[in-house]
């Protein structure tokens, strides 16, 4: 049957319809939002994917007031979103490539990100050591009139000319300081134990961010908090089509919700066709993905720690393909691998791919040794890049585009595909995907979010208004100043609700991690659709990537969320077993025995 005019549903009046008592004694907010959902008939927007781009997206039409729906069939940010370099960064190489747009999009992002989310985003100091002088020319003008995809080293001449281009994006759209180009003196100087083929060095300022994962919780927080007609859920998956209705699965309960989208937004990234294939029911749909794979490692070695002293390598290899280090939370964090990859499940940094990294690192510094022992922690992600017949996966574009299915037979519904797209421009991207779909609705936009904190970055205090503000945190709950400050670290400005709630019952610290307290780790649980053990030692908390586990703490913080969440003893144990065997698989982590770490070690290593 095809679909009438948006007007068959009105769906600003079904808002009132859907404001019934849904809530019965002692339901939880995850039971409150699927009766919310199985009230529903319809939608006018599903979005289908729950990493970053879809993410912002909702962000974007819940603050229209649009009554947008969004899911996630694992958990927010477990994918891609969650296996970034942990930059955030003005696009520096695309220059290389002529994606001109890109670069001032990303400059303008990034900035946009150090002052709406100052409690995760911050500046960082770049060094790129360089072999010679004039190095790669002829190369560098093939590759951009695309007469060549062959990498090669650049000189300092080319990197000059890079950077002098990024300072023009960064003097109109930015904030940082310009670049320096350094003499080979000052480059040994600066970096005694740099290669000897380091002839000289370039620098310049990019950003970081310390916890991507919980910036998309704050997100959708923010969201649902502005819109109490936004409902985003975990853990709940598009089953089946019809043409016509989809059918959700709560992969946790069992429980199934039927609804009839307007516009289902298709945010899946490395698995944009596979929805698409589900969604069309009877013609197979474009390929739009043809995704790579990026794999890094956290590493334990202090010397190298101590040599980068704050600041990022951003080199080259001995084949001229570009990989990054830098400090991370007491370790390193170095990266990356770019290999194209066919099914983007579960996908991990493999013997091979370490190996690579740490080859790499020993490239620029040969005089540290590097084992695989060192190896804390290993990560691995899909790219959703646009599919591609470049030979080269450094060659395919970083840029984001929106890819308009419109109703067809067998299809009653508008599907709009988010292609692409990066972690520095997630915004942008969201908000013109949200655009579209205001469109298609027949809406205009209310709210802009080009200056709009993020979260725990709302009235964040400058460095001169830090004290003051602990200060007075501290005059309101009864917490040592340094746990105060600890709370403003992780969190932000949400320093202060934690706070509030670590206050309202007697509190402890974990007895095998005393950084945490039970309370704080039962806020995240019940404010941040915490689901599993792996939502909270891998995304609400940094525990895991900073190389913090061990046995004890994982089965003790185990043991709470268990009690919070109502499991028995056997379901209790079974999810630690899981948990335990996929850190092992998908993060290296094999050392998680049930023992006690002996002292200075710690068994998060391969050893």
């Amino acid at each position: 049957m095809k679909r009438p005019p948006l007007a068959w549903w009105n769906w600003r009046q079904a808002q009132e319809v859907i404001v019934v008592n849904l809530t019965e004694p002692g339901a939880t907010p995850r039971a409150t939002k699927i009766a919310k959902m199985q009230q529903l008939s319809a939608t006018p927007v599903l979005i289908v994917g729950g990493g970053i781009n879809g993410i912002s997206t909702f962000r974007e039409l819940a603050l229209q007031g649009i009554p947008v729906i969004m899911i996630e069939q694992g958990d927010w940010c477990q994918a891609a979103s969650g296996a970034l370099s942990r930059m955030i960064h003005g696009g520096l190489r695309y220059l290389e490539t002529g994606e001109f747009s890109l670069v001032k999009e990303s400059v303008e992002e990034r900035d946009r990100l150090l002052a709406n989310a100052p409690h995760y985003v911050a500046p960082l100091r770049t060094t790129v050591p360089i072999d010679s002088w004039s190095g790669g020319l002829i190369n560098a003008g093939k590759r951009f009139f695309r007469l060549s995809e062959r990498p090669s080293r650049r000189g300092a001449l080319i990197i000059k000319t890079g950077l002098a281009m990024y300072d023009l994006y960064t003097r109109q759209y930015g904030t940082m300081p310009h670049h320096q180009l350094h003499s080979q003196r000052a480059t040994q100087a600066r970096w005694p134990d740099f290669a000897d083929w380091v002839k000289c060095s370039a620098s310049y300022y990019d950003a970081w961010i310390s916890a991507p994962e919980r910036l998309g919780v704050e997100l959708i927080n923010d969201a649902e908090q502005a819109n109490s007609q936004a409902l985003a859920l975990n853990y709940l998956q598009l089953l089946s089509c019809d043409g016509e209705n989809v059918t959700l699965l709560d992969t946790l309960s069992g429980q199934r919700v039927t609804l009839r989208p307007h516009v289902v937004v298709n945010a899946t990234g490395a698995w944009i066709d596979q929805l698409n294939q589900r969604l069309a029911v009877d013609k197979p749909a474009k390929k739009l993905i043809g995704g790579t794979k990026g794999s890094h490692l956290i590493v334990r070695h202090p010397q190298l720690l101590a040599a980068l002293n704050g600041e990022m390598v951003y080199y080259e290899n001995q084949e001229g393909r570009v990989c990054i280090m830098f400090p991370w939370f007491g370790h390193v964090l170095v990266g990356s691998t770019d290999i194209r990859v066919d099914n983007p499940d579960d996908v991990v940094c493999d013997a091979e791919e370490q190996r690579y990294i740490l080859e790499s690192l020993r490239f620029v510094f040969p005089g540290f040794d590097v084992k695989d022992d060192d190896v804390l922690y290993t990560f691995s992600g899909v790219r959703p890049l646009p599919a591609s017949d470049s030979t080269l996966n450094g060659r395919i574009s970083r840029n984001h585009s929106l890819v308009l299915l419109p109703p067809q037979a067998g299809r009653d519904f508008t599907t709009l595909c988010l292609v692409g797209g990066k972690w520095t421009t997630f915004r942008k991207f969201g908000e013109q995907a949200a655009d579209k779909v205001l469109n298609l609705l027949g809406e205009s936009r209310k709210v802009r979010t080009d200056q709009l904190a993020i979260g725990g970055g709302k009235n964040y205090p400058a460095a001169d208004r830090r004290a003051a503000w602990l200060a007075d945190l501290g005059q309101r709950y009864p917490l040592p100043p340094a746990r105060l400050e600890q709370l403003l670290q992780r969190y932000g400005t949400l320093a202060a609700e934690i706070a509030a709630f670590i206050c309202q019952s007697a509190d402890a610290p974990l007895s095998g991690l005393a950084d945490y307290s039970c309370n704080e780790l039962r806020y995240l649980i019940h404010h941040e659709q915490v689901q599993t053990l792996e939502d909270l030692l891998l995304r609400r908390t940094l525990l895991a990537i900073s190389g913090q586990l061990t046995h004890q703490r994982v089965s003790e913080i185990n043991i709470l969320l268990a009690s919070e969440l109502g499991w028995s003893a056997d379901q209790r144990e079974q999810h630690l077993a899981t948990t335990l065997a996929h850190l092992a698989s998908l993060h290296g982590l094999t050392g998680l025995y049930p023992r006690e770490p002996r002292e200075g070690v710690s068994y998060v290593s391969n050893a």
